[in-house]
């Protein structure tokens, strides 16, 4: 792939991903002055990890390194505008949810349930479970590490 087409698939990817930012941050009542920090959040935390992602790491990691970014700009935003960082941070990571692991996941435990036990479902089942749950985690703990390392009133060692 070249460099250009790659620079229009984060593109795309930016703006893909800030529409559901914003949609959950209006789901979530944020101020409509805040949407706009949402958006661009989202898109910042969803092309980091695709950035990481094309630089060669997995999907898990790339979501915990991302989901710290998020953290710790959402933590300096708030101190410029006098908010609470998850009015920007918990719409942010919205787009990162693993939909697609999860829903697979769902779907081999139905099928296990309607047709019985097959080896090959249950691979799926528990390879999209896992996926589905580390990246929860990484999304998670990601998210809340900035705020534990930068609000820390003793000092780190």
């Amino acid at each position: 792939m070249g460099i250009i087409q790659f620079v229009m698939a984060l593109l795309q990817d930016m703006l893909l991903s800030a529409i559901p930012a914003v949609g959950f941050a209006m789901v979530f009542n944020v101020p409509h002055r805040a949407l706009l920090w949402c958006a661009l959040l989202g898109a910042i935390g969803h092309s980091v990890r695709m950035l990481l992602m094309a630089g060669g790491f997995n999907i898990e990691w790339a979501t915990f390194a991302a989901s710290m970014l998020v953290g710790s700009i959402g933590i300096q935003w708030s101190r410029w505008y006098l908010a609470h960082p998850k009015i920007f941070t918990v719409a942010a990571v919205i787009p990162m949810f693993p939909g697609i692991s999860a829903y697979t996941a769902m779907i081999s435990a139905v099928k296990i349930s309607h047709f019985g036990y097959s080896e090959a479902l249950m691979i799926t089942l528990l390879s999209n479970f896992l996926k589905a749950s580390s990246i929860v985690g990484a999304l998670s703990i990601g998210l809340s590490i900035p705020g534990l390392w930068l609000y820390r009133k003793r000092p780190r060692v």
